[in-house]
């Protein structure tokens, strides 16, 4: 139990709701808790305050059934009323289907927001604090409106908070300002980076974290501000790609990438970690490693919070067998599909921990900002790392 607990009062009860293609996670993330818990059970005295506190369980059952003609409904198994609920869902695992028409349809990120619609309907507003954990923030990637087109990630928000949800948390969000669309609400985007760090470096044993041996690569000019902020945390220096585009036609409703420009300090002999939010088809984290090793680049590690690989993963096959890069790491955020885990270059950094340390703060009514900004934690691990490598 976190000592910062020991004399704090839960906000109420806890209750986690891990929705269909979430419930991998969800058993993870209650594992963690009920040892803590356990653990760390508060002394007797305090009464009736803490009742349920400790449980075998803080899974909360729920069932999402349908009809013939593909409509569902959304059904809580227990009661929830005063309960801090914790919603977990993952709008892109299509592992997960449903059959309409005799036909099994996998799950599109439209059914499963869906679903969770059903569920915080089936709630009813009996909970006392309703919370959404969804790791990919559904719609992330259409978040500006340019001429005639929908908005459509700022609509799924509101709708959220129209419904009674009082927090959203998600990770890496693909551009943080969509919470200005509910700016009375909290909505907290949570980057990674230490789970990066922890598995980077447990797969990669003897690397030289320091601005004369290594870099951090922005793949666009989008996701520099993340590139710099593992930049400074690791104390290395960074670089940048622009993607020039075509703007006179349009491809699969995006203009297409004429050549990937390269902005920053000589990277010869040097390991470079390409950090990203997500990789897609992969086309961009290719792209960009290969243009990196004709500049003469030592090792290159791709790290992306969700790893989709829409396009699957022949790109990244055939790269590794050239050696554009070295290491793939992604996180258990999102659905991976299993094939995954039989790549040489494959490495997944965990999180049901962090959720859960999440909840147990947030249930405690305590600030999550270490988690949020894991500075310190990083540099813990880095002294313990080199320390390690001194010793060899």
């Amino acid at each position: 139990m976190e000592e910062k607990f020991r004399n704090s009062i839960p906000y109420g009860p806890l209750g986690v709701i891990a929705l269909e293609g979430c419930t991998q996670m969800g058993k993870k993330v209650d594992e963690f808790l009920v040892n803590w818990r356990h653990d760390g059970k508060r002394p007797q005295e305090i009464g009736r305050v803490f009742e349920g506190y400790v449980k075998d369980s803080y899974l909360v059952g729920s069932e999402l059934p349908r009809f013939g003609s593909g409509e569902g409904k959304g059904v809580i198994l227990e009661s929830v009323r005063g309960m801090d609920l914790y919603l977990m869902v993952d709008v892109c695992n299509y592992s997960t289907t449903y059959t309409i028409g005799g036909k099994q349809n996998p799950m599109s990120p439209d059914d499963h927001f869906q679903n969770l619609k059903r569920i915080i309907a089936a709630v009813n507003g009996k909970a006392r604090r309703l919370t959404v954990i969804m790791p990919y923030l559904y719609e992330s990637r259409q978040i500006m409106k340019d001429g005639r087109e929908s908005l459509d990630c700022a609509l799924a928000l509101q709708e959220l908070t129209r419904m009674g949800v009082d927090q959203i948390l998600t990770f890496d969000a693909h551009d943080p300002r969509i919470q200005n669309a509910i700016p009375l609400n909290t909505f907290e985007t949570i980057p990674p980076a230490y789970q990066f760090i922890k598995a980077l470096l447990g797969a990669e044993p003897e690397l030289t974290i320091d601005s004369e041996h290594m870099m951090v690569i922005s793949p666009d000019e989008g996701g520099m501000k993340r590139a710099v902020y593992l930049a400074n945390v690791l104390g290395l220096d960074v670089g940048m790609f622009y993607k020039r585009r075509d703007y006179s036609r349009q491809v699969n409703g995006k203009n297409p990438v004429v050549a990937h420009e390269y902005l920053g300090g000589d990277i010869t002999g040097k390991d470079l970690i390409i950090i990203d939010d997500m990789i897609s088809s992969g086309e961009t984290a290719v792209d960009t490693a290969r243009e990196l090793k004709r500049r003469g680049a030592g090792r290159i590690f791709i790290l992306a919070t969700f790893g989709l690989f829409t396009g699957g993963l022949k790109r990244f096959d055939k790269a590794y067998e050239e050696g554009i890069f070295d290491r793939v790491v992604t996180t258990d955020l999102i659905y991976q599909r299993p094939e995954l885990f039989e790549k040489p270059y494959y490495v997944t950094a965990t999180m049901a921990k962090y959720i859960a340390l999440l909840i147990d703060s947030l249930n405690h009514d305590s600030s999550i900002e270490d988690y949020i900004d894991p500075v310190g934690r990083i540099h813990r691990f880095l002294n313990a790392y080199n320390e390690k490598q001194k010793a060899r």
